[in-house]
């Protein structure tokens, strides 16, 4: 059953996805060669539970940690450790909080100081497919348009859409109905409404989509190692139409009041 959010309902997601947006942007800081990821998870617990949220990630089917850190080849999942970033790597870190009652959740995929430009425009485009799907966010709307939009745009830039990893619903559960595959034909689906609240994520390949999860039972990872990236929002369909949740500061504002950062 997809549940659909009254405006408090939303206000408190708002709430949540801002902590997590802030914290992204202050993780995004510390991304340089030589920093451990478990430095990473460290601060974005530490910083959580400052701001009064509870990490969503830790605990959760058992997952170890409060950050998801995952490394060029990595797709999601990743695991942080002791593991020290290089110059030339690209890391994807998707992190999310309960804040009263509500859950946030937002990745980002980074460059490591100088990356290949195979690498800096596969961050690219799989921020622009976003932005694709959410253009697609719009009353009467189905549910494969978002899907639909995504894959095109990744296509044509000639990299692959990770299949075995979906977007969702989200608000008091981490993971609600509906799925938000990546990939399909448009017009399938159910309606798109007001108040729907969705986690939109883009998982993309330079290789082939096939995936492999590694002995450690939660880093996945593209199974001919190619680079793969995140990138993922908390969006809400709203009177105004589709607004991005997880973002912070004044952008956050402007989203609030004009309901669609569609073409951001």
């Amino acid at each position: 059953m997809i549940i659909l959010k009254s405006e408090t309902e939303i206000e408190m997601m708002r709430r949540s996805n801002r902590i997590v947006a802030r914290i992204l942007s202050e993780l995004k800081k510390m991304v340089r060669p030589g920093v451990k990821t478990r430095e990473l998870d460290a601060y974005a617990e530490m910083r959580a539970r400052e701001m009064g949220a509870v990490p969503a990630f830790k605990g959760y089917h058992g997952y170890p940690a409060s950050l998801c850190v995952s490394i060029n080849e990595e797709i999601v999942h990743g695991i942080p450790s002791e593991r020290e970033l290089k110059e030339g790597d690209i890391v994807s870190l998707d992190f999310g909080v309960i804040y009263k009652g509500f859950y946030g959740d937002a990745a980002i995929t980074l460059p490591v100081g100088e990356v290949s430009e195979e690498a800096r425009k596969l961050i690219e485009v799989a921020e622009r497919s976003f932005y694709c799907g959410l253009e697609q966010v719009k009353e009467e709307n189905r549910l494969s348009d978002i899907s639909a939009a995504i894959q095109t745009e990744v296509e044509k830039h000639g990299f692959s859409v990770i299949r075995a990893f979906v977007g969702h619903g989200i608000g008091r559960n981490l993971h609600e109905e509906p799925q938000v595959p990546n990939f399909g034909l448009p017009g399938h689906g159910p309606k798109l409404k007001k108040g729907m609240t969705l986690a939109i994520e883009p998982m993309i390949a330079a290789g082939h989509w096939e995936v492999e999860v590694l002995a450690d039972g939660w880093t996945a990872v593209t199974r001919d190692r190619s680079l793969a990236a995140h990138y993922e929002h908390t969006v809400a369909l709203t009177e105004n139409g589709a607004e991005i949740l997880s973002i912070d500061g004044p952008e956050a504002e402007e989203s609030a009041a004009s309901g669609s950062l569609a073409n951001a």
